[in-house]
């Protein structure tokens, strides 16, 4: 019997939620757990089978700890925000549990994301037995796979990566995130940065774009951002001489975007206001919409893949591995928009496959440090199909 405990309700939570509960035979027992315990209570009465669901908040680990002990998890999904990852991963290692979230460690106080506060707890968790399974999402996560899985079957060395990602879909609101607004605007007000020739190079956000011809979508104007997938690529994925990471805004978004960012409102630091200190973008969060509301209007489609150039028996070779999703499609399906769905069935996927041990590892790991083949099998039966082309 497996049990999982599932922390975080929002829109990537509820696709969790949903997914593990259609997987009865792996997820017997599902307890669902988050700082607002209505949302929990919500996501349960949409399934058709019963789970748990509980309070708690994961910055408080001694809570966590005590409702890990009462539960008994065979694992717990963090599906929380990833300043919580930390906290999480200390309540795993004291209950001896393993771990898997979707996004990596990110200090409130600083927008700078980076893997090295949780490649340091490697050796404590294999002390222990046990495993974490870090950005096992979509990117990062399936773009990982699609990498491994290049590296294992079509290339005798990969060069080039481009991780390209297109919202193509439109939901109706004049401006509205994604996923989380803090945890998005922050990404992407960050500077760029990409790693080439041995080294990483910055740029100034938003400052290089290009036009991408998206397979089933259409030509792009795409951005280069960093993200956290390009740093354990770099050391996992042999001969590699440069990856970059591009995605596409609108310009209705971007407009928006520079103007909140020019009065202020993305900004994180502290300010005063009527003899409160509050974090604008926190306030600015509180005033946009729910990306978990977005699906009942979401129309269009979501693209995300890679873009590979390396070397077979000697040979060039370029190719692109890549997943369509239709937001309307998940919304019947889940609840949900495309970004939700695309993140939450990968979490999905890595728990089962922790929880069936066809991935085993005591320590700290990224998901192209295993067979990717599972994984990629699974994307095809559980609603992320993928496809193949030569560029």
């Amino acid at each position: 019997m497996s049990r999982v405990l599932i922390i975080g309700a929002g829109g990537v939570g509820n696709v969790v939620a949903r997914k593990c509960a259609g997987v009865a035979e792996v997820f017997e027992e599902i307890c669902l757990a988050s700082r607002t315990v209505a949302k929990c209570q919500a996501i349960a009465h949409a399934l058709d089978r019963p789970i748990r669901v509980e309070q708690v908040d994961a910055d408080d680990v001694a809570r966590t700890v005590a409702l890990i002990k009462d539960f008994r998890p065979d694992l717990i999904l963090n599906i929380a925000l990833p300043y919580q990852d930390l906290p999480l991963m200390n309540a795993a290692l004291e209950t001896g549990v393993d771990y898997l979230d979707t996004a990596n460690y990110e200090p409130p106080d600083e927008a700078k994301f980076e893997y090295k506060w949780q490649w340091a707890y490697h050796d404590r968790f294999k002390q222990k037995n046990i495993m974490a399974l870090l950005g096992c999402g979509f990117d990062p996560g399936v773009t990982n796979i699609f990498c491994a899985y290049a590296a294992k079957h079509h290339f005798d060395e990969i060069h080039t990566i481009d991780i390209v990602d297109c919202n193509a879909g439109d939901h109706g609101k004049a401006f509205a995130t994604n996923f989380n607004p803090e945890i998005n605007i922050r990404e992407i007000t960050q500077k760029g940065k990409y790693w080439q020739d041995g080294k990483w190079i910055e740029i100034e956000p938003m400052s290089e774009s290009k036009m991408i011809d998206f397979p089933e979508v259409g030509p792009r104007k795409a951005y280069l951002l960093y993200h956290e997938e390009e740093e354990s690529l770099v050391k996992h994925i042999k001969g590699l001489k440069r990856i970059r990471f591009w995605m596409t805004f609108g310009d209705e978004y971007l407009t928006h975007l520079r103007v909140l960012q020019n009065v202020g409102m993305t900004g994180i630091e502290p300010v005063e206001f009527e003899g409160h200190q509050i974090v604008p973008l926190k306030f600015l969060k509180a005033l946009l919409p729910d990306p978990g509301s977005l699906g009942a209007t979401y129309q269009g489609k979501t693209c995300i893949g890679c873009q590979f150039e390396g070397v077979k028996n000697g040979q060039t070779k370029k190719m692109m591995i890549y997943n369509i999703c239709d937001h309307a499609e998940c919304y019947r399906e889940v609840g949900a928009n495309a970004v939700s769905y695309t993140t939450g069935v990968p979490a999905m996927i890595g728990a089962k496959l922790m929880l069936e041990n066809i991935w085993r590892g005591d320590g700290v790991f990224n998901v192209e440090q295993f067979d990717p083949d599972p994984f990629m099998q699974d994307l095809n039966q559980y609603g992320l199909p993928w496809k193949e082309i030569p560029l």
